[in-house]
């Protein structure tokens, strides 16, 4: 057991000082502090894909175009991501536990605005500002972890139950959806932050120790805004191929949004005290574990996002039923996260890696197969699977992540991978959902005798196309949905061997990047 001398040694050789006035806390009081950290995590996983189940029903109460649905959902994990390094930094500044508690307030608050937005851009808006706030979450949690849990063996299991929570929180977004969904309107989604939020204002001060970097790099705006305008138009670049197709102002876009993040790598090579300290990324085992962690989780969301839909719009089942389908895989990956534990001890991550993934591949396959006229029961096998394999490869590549960069880099760790977390986010609905998107209106056939508006409505989105069936006759209506449920089957189809190429990219870079990481 270590001496008090040697755990203030450890916590500066971290980069991590805490308050001297604070009690140190036993051993049950860092799993408590643990319990109190995992509600962000939780709160902000559920956020990237609670939206998904509550797709149709807003759909049919706002009347957005495919576009505006899909910044909807975009723009939270967007912004988010955007500032996750920024945030970080301040939190070094500032206290990542005062940042926390800043975060979880306004959080709080502008989810309260969300649930009763009177329109999709109203909508849109929140959701932007809610990635603001989200962004002062996320960056506290990982490096509070690693200043809570000093012993290697408590902090590697915290870091599986940290991993197991985002990824479970993000299965879990549907379920939750769901339940609110079969009883409430689609604003309820949104007022799961108070629940969550209230209890975490109250025992984070009193369970959570502050915890500082004793030497901090400064603000750097400009850096900000470099991260935000290299993100921006590459997701929207991507958006328009997918909608369009690979023409110059589609291009275009993307070329601006490598340009600029070429920009922010050059400055912060160039910092004395950059905001994120490049040389990070040219250790094998922590470059590689961010890349599984962004390729796996864009298959996630990307699944999450047409899964959602294709049973309640296509199969017609009710929110709360298509929530409980994906309980399997839910369970699944909470299950597998934690038995990789002990496994990881004694296997390579370079093996466990990417034979996890091989199953996560094949669940996928197991959609993509059926041409995505698949029913209830082979949705909740195929999420078994791609829970199980995605459960256990993040497990070990955030552990890997945490333990393989620098003691006194810990913060700028965190902040790399949650960052990966956040842009798989983005990037599984801008890819998967533009894919789909587009393999809608090329294949939907509308009936005669609609309105310009029930045409532009029924050819943007499958929730566009159910309401329009309303207003019709009966042999119109069916005629309408037949056709509309066949063309979003046939995305799905191209949309879940996109996803099989993804987990297989990772599969290939966890074997190759991990190679020396134990």
């Amino acid at each position: 057991m270590s001496t008090p001398t040697t755990e203030i040694d450890l916590r500066h050789t971290r980069g991590l000082t805490g308050d001297p006035g604070e009690p140190r806390r036993g051993s049950a009081g860092r799993w408590w502090a643990l319990a109190v950290l995992m509600m962000p995590v939780l709160l902000v996983s559920i956020d990237n894909t609670v939206l998904n189940f509550a797709l149709p029903a807003i759909s049919e109460a706002t009347q957005p175009t495919g576009t505006q649905l899909l910044w909807m959902v975009d723009i939270y994990p967007l912004v988010l991501a955007g500032l996750l390094v920024s945030m970080g930094s301040l939190g070094d500044r500032i206290g990542r536990r005062k940042l926390l508690l800043i975060g979880s307030a306004g959080f709080g608050v502008v989810s309260v605005i969300a649930a009763f937005a009177p329109s999709i851009e109203g909508l849109i808006m929140a959701r932007a500002a809610l990635g603001f706030f989200g962004a002062m979450l996320m960056p506290s949690t990982l490096s509070l972890l690693r200043s809570i849990f000093t012993d290697r063996n408590e902090r590697r299991l915290a870091i599986a139950v940290w991993a197991t929570g985002f990824a479970a929180g993000s299965a879990l977004g549907p379920l939750v959806g769901g339940i609110l969904l079969e009883h409430f309107a689609w604003g309820s989604v949104f007022l799961i932050a108070v629940p969550l939020l209230l209890p975490l204002l109250i025992c984070a001060p009193l369970l959570v120790p502050e915890s500082k970097d004793p030497h901090p790099g400064r603000i750097d705006p400009l850096s900000i805004a470099l991260s935000l305008v290299t993100m921006l138009p590459i997701v929207y670049g991507i958006k328009a191929i997918a909608e369009n197709g690979p023409d110059l102002a589609a291009v275009a876009p993307i070329a601006v949004g490598l340009v600029f993040g070429a920009l922010f790598v050059r400055r912060q090579k160039r910092l004395a005290s950059p905001m994120l300290d490049m040389t990070l990324f040219q250790r094998g085992a922590f470059s590689g574990a961010v890349g599984v962690n962004l390729l796996a989780v864009t298959a996630l969301v990307g699944c999450l996002f047409f899964i959602s839909q294709h049973l309640q719009l296509v199969l017609g089942m009710s929110p709360l039923n298509a929530g409980l389908v994906l309980v399997p895989g839910l369970a699944a990956m909470i299950a597998a996260g934690l038995l990789i534990v002990p496994i990881a001890k004694r296997v390579r991550p370079s093996i466990v890696v990417p034979l996890a993934l091989t199953v996560s591949a094949s669940g996928f396959a197991l959609i993509a197969l059926s041409g995505g006229q698949i029913d209830a029961a082979g949705l909740a096998l195929a999420f078994v699977l791609l829970g199980v394999g995605i459960g256990a490869a993040e497990t070990v590549s955030n552990e890997l992540i945490v333990a393989s960069a620098p003691a006194e880099k810990a913060g700028a760790a965190s902040a790399v991978s949650e960052t990966a977390y956040e842009l798989g986010a983005v990037l599984g609905t801008a890819i998967l959902g533009s894919i789909l998107t587009a393999a809608y209106r090329t294949n939907v056939v509308l009936p005669d005798g609609l309105s310009p508006a029930q045409q532009l409505s029924a050819s943007e989105t499958l929730g566009g196309a159910v309401t329009v069936s309303n207003q019709l006759s009966a042999d119109a209506g069916a005629q309408l949905l037949d056709s509309a449920r066949l063309a979003f089957d046939s995305g799905v189809g191209v949309s879940a061997w996109i996803g099989v190429a993804l987990v297989v990219t990772a599969a290939l870079v966890g074997a190759l990047a991990l190679r020396r990481a134990r």
